[in-house]
């Protein structure tokens, strides 16, 4: 969401899927968790290390976390094992009933829905600046003396853009471009940290401070406990999860627990030096989207602001792929009772759902400027993929499973945790996040 707001979608929607085709290595699985993983959740990072209270409490929060992400994706695949599914939808429904099915469908549309909202509003963060960029490049004046006119606000060029090419590559009806771009989101990413890093020790001497590293002082509870969003949009990965078990070449539960972690671990590295040289560098004036914190003439920010855009602007396309053939299927299985569903029939509730989806995650975007509200509202979402799907199906999985009685109630149990963490990282975070949006 990368999310899947991310690349994750960009496997969902490949020939991977198919279990009778090439199967993964353990290299290719592990590579293809952290293009699902790793994605635009990292330029919000370093905001929610300044928010948790500092390094020492958003590392705490982030290895308390991996402990319930690593499970998840545990869960998951011998979830995925038991039912013989190979997408999250189908194992949930197979594992919990149909009615925790349907929910688990309207939540992944949800999902889907908010990611691209954020998409969007990122983007218009770095149509900002490249527009100061260019601003500066050609008058040598300062952005405080940049003029303001109509046509030059990034709300305008985001309607552009979504106008003349976010909305013509989401038509149609099957997405090439993802083959050609599936690994753009991962390098993004990756130069983005090499670059921070970089940045940092660039800088003057006497401008490093390395007081906030070496303090041994944490955030209150509720201060590192509003962060969690912000790691569960960031690492999520778990829709994802199930297509790469299923395509493995080794399914062995030891080997799908030993990729997890091993994901989980690279993840977390990336995440926690981006994290950390990002709030060093700016500390409490880091900005919730960090390349907004960078001058608009910085060359190596101007080529992370391209790289971020040109990733987002060929996956939102495959979000909204995977958002409107969960809503159009079954308007058109429900249609195909009563008549015959042509092709001009399709087009037209195709095109119509398309025009919906882009339209209204515009509108939010542009009215919503501020990611952090966004990713609120994503991470809570996310809290259903990560922690109380994974926690249902662990429960009702060990009911048909011949183990032990003790081992029985011991992952009963776990699998409670599980749900109540999610069900309550749902409700805070979410509730928080819309009252938010609403002021």
């Amino acid at each position: 969401m990368e999310e899947l707001a991310k690349e994750s979608i960009s496997f969902l929607t490949s020939p991977a899927l198919d279990t009778n085709g090439p199967k993964l290595g353990s290299l290719a699985a592990v590579f293809i968790m952290l293009k699902s993983a790793l994605g635009a959740g990292l330029l919000i990072f370093p905001w929610a290390f300044e928010k948790s209270g500092g390094i020492h409490s958003a590392v705490i929060v982030e290895m308390i976390s991996l402990v319930f992400l690593i499970s998840g994706l545990v869960i998951l695949g011998y979830s995925s094992s038991v039912s013989g599914q190979n997408t999250y939808q189908a194992v949930v429904r197979d594992v919990c009933g149909p009615a925790i099915g349907n929910l688990c469908e309207i939540c992944y549309v949800f999902n889907l829905f908010f990611i691209s909202v954020a998409f969007l509003v990122i983007v218009a963060d770095q149509l900002q600046k490249l527009c100061v960029s260019i601003y500066e490049l050609i008058t040598g004046l300062p952005e405080s003396e940049m003029p303001y006119y109509w046509y030059t606000d990034q709300r305008f060029a985001l309607f552009l853009l979504c106008l003349f090419f976010i909305f013509p590559l989401s038509v149609p009806k099957e997405i090439s471009i993802q083959k050609y771009t599936s690994v753009l989101g991962t390098f993004a990413a990756t130069y983005l940290t090499v670059a921070i890093i970089v940045k940092y020790h660039m800088r003057p001497v006497h401008e490093i401070n390395l007081s906030p590293l070496y303090s041994s002082g944490v955030g209150s509870w509720a201060s590192m406990f509003s962060v969690i969003p912000t790691i569960c949009f960031g690492f999520q990965c778990h829709e994802a999860c199930i297509a790469v078990y299923s395509s493995m070449e080794n399914r062995k539960l030891s080997h799908w627990v030993f990729i997890s972690v091993v994901s989980m671990f690279i993840c977390l590295i990336i995440y926690s030096l981006t994290g950390v040289f990002g709030y060093l560098t700016f500390g409490k004036n880091v900005t919730p989207d960090i390349l907004m914190s960078y001058s608009g003439g910085d060359v190596a920010m101007i080529i992370a602001r391209l790289l971020f855009g040109i990733s987002i602007i060929t996956i939102y396309p495959i979000i909204v792929l995977l958002g409107r053939s969960v809503i159009q299927d079954p308007l058109l299985r429900r249609r195909h009772k009563h008549t015959a569903v042509t092709g001009s029939c399709e087009s037209r509730t195709r095109v119509a759902l398309t025009t919906a989806w882009v339209t209204i995650t515009l509108l939010i975007a542009v009215f919503v400027p501020d990611i952090s509200k966004v990713i609120g509202v994503v991470g809570g979402v996310s809290a259903f993929f990560i922690f109380i799907f994974p926690g249902l199906c662990l429960i009702f999985v060990v009911q048909s499973e011949s183990i032990s009685l003790t081992m029985r109630y011991l992952l009963i149990t776990w699998g409670m945790i599980t749900l109540f963490c999610g069900t309550y990282i749902f409700g805070q975070s979410t509730s928080v996040a819309i009252m938010q949006l609403l002021n």
